[in-house]
């Protein structure tokens, strides 16, 4: 059974929640190459998603154009959609993290994948991919993904000690 999400949140117009809430196949729509936007839930995507504040503008994907850092919309088999990074494209697939996760998933196939991000919105303001800042702030961020083990680590024996190191 394909997900479905309510039409306010593809919308994210105020006056469509006056109107009775229809029920959207999010992965037909984009089968059909329409552009959603959507609300992510969760924490896996933060710092890049806040739930309930920040909204991504997905399209559909060509797979054979994704490269690592690319943020796509995928099913996980017999599951849900999630919305992660690729973290790797090797050929027996893509590999998957969320930008606050450790954990590599995969390897997907490309038929998983139902749309690739084009944009999001945070804070009223729409911020494309293909800006500069991000393009960088998504880099920096992929880069620096071996040293956030080594942070937490620090953190949790801190906390464990009692925050005085000894």
């Amino acid at each position: 059974m394909l997900e479905t999400i309510n039409r306010p949140e593809i919308q994210g117009r105020p006056e469509a929640e006056d109107r009775p809430k229809a029920k959207i196949d999010i992965e037909e729509l984009l089968k059909r190459g329409q552009v959603i936007q959507i609300h992510p839930q969760g924490y896996s995507m933060y710092p890049m998603f806040v739930p309930g504040r920040d909204e991504a503008v997905i399209g559909r994907a060509d797979t054979d154009k994704l490269r690592r850092g690319d943020v796509v919309l995928y099913r996980r088999e017999n599951s849900i959609l999630v919305l992660h990074r690729i973290w790797a494209r090797k050929p027996e697939g893509f590999y998957m993290t969320g930008d606050n996760q450790m954990e590599v998933e995969g390897p997907l196939k490309p038929e998983q994948i139902r749309g690739v991000l084009l944009a999001f919105i945070k804070g009223g303001r729409r911020i494309s991919v293909n800006n500069p800042f991000y393009v960088f702030a998504s880099r920096l961020w992929m880069a620096a993904r071996p040293l956030r083990k080594i942070v937490r680590k620090i953190r949790q024996r801190c906390r464990s000690t009692g925050g005085n190191g000894s």
